[in-house]
């Protein structure tokens, strides 16, 4: 499979192409272990997006600030920050990149050109990731993928090398950003700093004020949620260079054959070993560092963030190795077939998260939010995975595309196609 085109950047328009030619990666095209990582992946998206779902953000982050109570909330927390943590959003970024080599490939073939496909598709996803932040969970990571995949198609051409080397200079500039943040809060202003700390360690008045909000019907906690939306923008500072660093490397992996299980059993075996073997001891010591420092947000959201930060690609890479291998056993058929459908339909499934987390903790559902620890949480995400490992496969057995998936497609081939098998 060639990942390179044949015409220059700015040969390429934006015109509509022909949606005989331009259409959708089909059945036969896709590349099986890919849709398996990603519904893996897609799991342990929900893993840790569930604390956000479930209380206030401020949780997620440090685990000290909000009903810490017993050893038990602590381990579990400890547990999802080593194995999950900012692993798996790495793995999905990858993957996106990967996405991108792979479908502007196949459009320039058809086609001769790729750009106009890239940025409407990119574009409609901007649209749904504002929806989803602003209507039904703030957390919403579409947009932000959206934007960086804008700036990562550039890249879809060049060389493993370059790729790597782009892709990991961009993710030190982002690790810059985070060393300096304790200098860079001297210089906030009062009502910035009193704001951010009430995001890091809110106190209890500002916690009580947030359930309740959730816990009210759907027009008491818009207002709470845009806000918090609004405030994900600045992530785009810190993290927006992470992301499209990693969607960088993603298309080198992807171009390697790490993607498609085409590497040896070796050279997955030594991911595993070395992903593990140097992730997992330094993403430990930062939450050593942090308990050490009493979870002071300068440190915790600056210079100790640095070791999930470092540790996140190591334990993201042993993930892809362990999936890898999966995927080129003889065995485990249920495994991947039931992970390749989830991953088939990671938007709908995504989506799905909102919806099904939102009505279980939100006002206009049960209001439970804040009212569930860990441990209930991880039997919720168990739950929603064990569904979605069953309807998926049954979806699909059936129609082509999940739902969202088909609508997406749609809107950016113009043209509705054929949903069913």
């Amino acid at each position: 499979m060639s990942a390179s085109d044949s015409q220059q950047p700015g040969s390429e328009t934006s015109e509509s192409l022909s949606p005989a030619l331009a259409a959708p990666v089909t059945g036969g095209e896709r590349i099986d272990s890919i849709d398996v990582l990603r519904g893996f992946a897609l799991c342990g998206v929900l893993l840790m997006n569930m604390q956000a779902y479930a209380m206030p953000f401020c949780a997620y982050m440090n685990p000290t600030s909000y009903k810490n109570e017993g050893t038990l909330n602590f381990v579990l927390w400890s547990i999802n920050h080593l194995l999950a943590d900012g692993k798996f959003i790495t793995i999905f970024s990858a993957l996106f990149g990967a996405g991108i080599v792979l479908m502007t490939s196949r459009a320039t073939e058809r086609t001769g050109r790729s750009a106009g496909i890239h940025y409407r598709r990119m574009g409609w996803m901007l649209m749904f990731g504002c929806l989803h932040g602003v209507f039904l969970w703030h957390g919403d990571i579409l947009m932000l993928y959206a934007i960086c995949g804008m700036a990562a198609f550039l890249f879809r051409r060049r060389g493993v090398v370059l790729l790597v080397i782009v892709g990991f200079v961009l993710l030190c500039i982002a690790s810059l950003f985070m060393l300096g943040f304790p200098s860079f809060m001297e210089h906030m202003p009062p009502e910035e700093l009193q704001e951010m700390q009430t995001m890091w360690a809110p106190s209890p008045e500002a916690i009580q004020v947030e359930e309740e909000a959730y816990r009210g019907g759907y027009f008491e906690h818009l207002p709470v949620r845009f806000k918090s939306w609004t405030q994900m923008f600045g992530f785009l500072i810190f993290f927006g260079w992470r992301i499209l660093g990693v969607m960088l490397l993603g298309m080198a992996l992807f171009k390697s054959g790490v993607f498609s299980a085409a590497k040896s059993k070796g050279f997955y075996v030594a991911a595993i070993v070395l992903g593990f073997g140097c992730g997992l001891p330094i993403t430990a010591y930062g939450i050593r560092f942090n308990n050490a420092g009493g979870w002071d947000m300068a440190q915790g959201m600056g210079p100790a963030g640095l070791f999930n930060y470092a540790g996140s690609l190591f334990v993201a890479f042993a993930w892809i190795g362990v999936i890898m291998l999966a995927c080129q056993s003889n065995g485990l058929r249920a495994f991947k077939y039931r992970f390749g459908a989830v991953g088939r339909m990671a938007f709908t499934n995504y989506i799905m998260h909102s919806v099904i987390c939102t009505t279980l903790f939100y006002g206009h559902g049960f209001g439970l939010f804040g009212r569930v620890d860990r441990l209930g949480q991880l039997l919720i995400v168990l739950a929603i995975a064990a569904l979605q490992l069953w309807y998926s496969p049954l979806w699909l057995s059936r129609f082509r595309f999940g739902p969202l998936e088909w609508a997406w497609r749609s809107l950016t081939y113009g043209t509705l196609g054929s949903e069913r098998i």
